[in-house]
C-alpha cells in the first residue's frame, strides 16, 4: 500500500510540475509577444546613422513601380546591403531592380561595384490556384523564406502589398519573438486601395506584425487608426 500511495504522489507531483511548466512557458510566449508588440508600435530612434541591412520584397506590375518609386527617394547610403526578393516566377520586378541598382551605380560615378543582391522565393499560391493544393506550396513558401531570413538576417523590411511577403513578415515576426534578430517591418499600402487594406496589409495590421504601416489615402487612416497617412508617393 505504502508503494502504491507513494507512486501516486509521485504521479501527481510529476503532472502538477508539467502543468506548472506548460503555463510558465505559454505565459513567457505571451509576454514576448506582447512585449515585441508594443516595442514595434513604438520603434526606437537608432542611435547612429549606421547603413541598415534592407531586405526590399517586390511584387509585380504596380506593385514593382510603386516600389521603384519610393526606392528613388531613399538615401541609398543609410539603406545597405540591399536585398531584393520576387517570386519564382517573377523574373521582371528583379530586372527593374537590377536596372535600378545599376543607374545608382552610374550616378555614383565610381567603379565600386553595388551591393546589391537579387533571390527569388516560391510563392504561396498562383493566380488561379486551388486552396487544396495552396496548403502544400504555403509550407514550400514559408521553408524556403525561413532559410532565405536565416542568410540574409536584415535589419529592415520594406514591402508594399504582394502577397509574397506575408511568409517573410511572419518570420520576421517570429524572429524578434525568440529574440534571433529583430527586424524593422515597414510596410507600404499600394496606392490602388482606397477604401480598405489589401489582405496581406490587413494581415499584418491586425497581427501587429508591422512595425510602421503607411496608407496614402486619407480613407484609409480614418478607418485604421495605427496606420500612417504619407499622401500619395507616385
Amino acid at each position: 500500500m505504502e508503494k502504491g500511495n507513494s507512486r501516486c504522489i509521485y504521479d501527481a507531483v510529476s503532472s502538477n510540475a508539467a502543468i506548472l511548466f506548460f503555463v510558465g512557458a505559454v505565459t513567457i510566449v505571451i509576454i514576448r509577444v506582447l512585449y515585441v508588440m508594443y516595442r514595434s508600435s513604438n520603434p526606437p530612434r537608432p542611435k547612429s546613422p549606421r547603413p541598415l541591412s534592407t531586405l526590399i520584397v517586390l511584387g509585380s506590375g504596380g506593385h514593382t513601380a510603386e516600389m521603384m518609386n519610393l526606392l528613388s527617394v531613399l538615401q541609398e547610403d543609410r539603406f545597405k546591403p540591399r536585398f531584393y526578393i520576387a517570386a519564382a516566377t517573377d523574373n521582371m520586378s528583379l530586372q527593374k531592380a537590377r536596372v535600378f541598382e545599376d543607374s545608382l551605380v552610374q550616378k555614383a560615378a565610381t567603379e565600386v561595384v553595388g551591393t546589391a543582391q537579387f533571390m527569388q522565393i516560391y510563392r504561396s499560391r498562383e493566380v488561379g490556384q486551388s486552396y487544396v493544393t495552396s496548403v502544400a506550396t504555403t509550407l514550400i513558401a514559408i521553408g524556403h523564406g525561413l532559410w532565405l531570413m536565416i542568410k540574409i538576417r536584415p535589419e529592415v523590411i520594406l514591402c508594399n502589398g504582394p502577397g509574397t511577403c506575408i511568409p517573410i513578415c511572419a518570420i520576421a515576426f517570429i524572429f524578434k519573438v525568440l529574440g534571433v534578430k529583430w527586424s524593422s517591418i515597414f510596410y507600404v499600402e499600394s496606392i490602388a486601395r482606397v477604401k480598405r487594406l489589401s489582405l496581406s496589409g490587413l494581415l499584418l495590421y491586425k497581427l501587429h506584425m508591422a512595425d510602421q504601416l503607411f496608407v496614402q489615402w486619407p480613407q484609409l487612416k480614418s478607418q485604421y487608426p495605427r496606420a500612417h497617412y504619407v499622401g500619395r508617393l507616385m
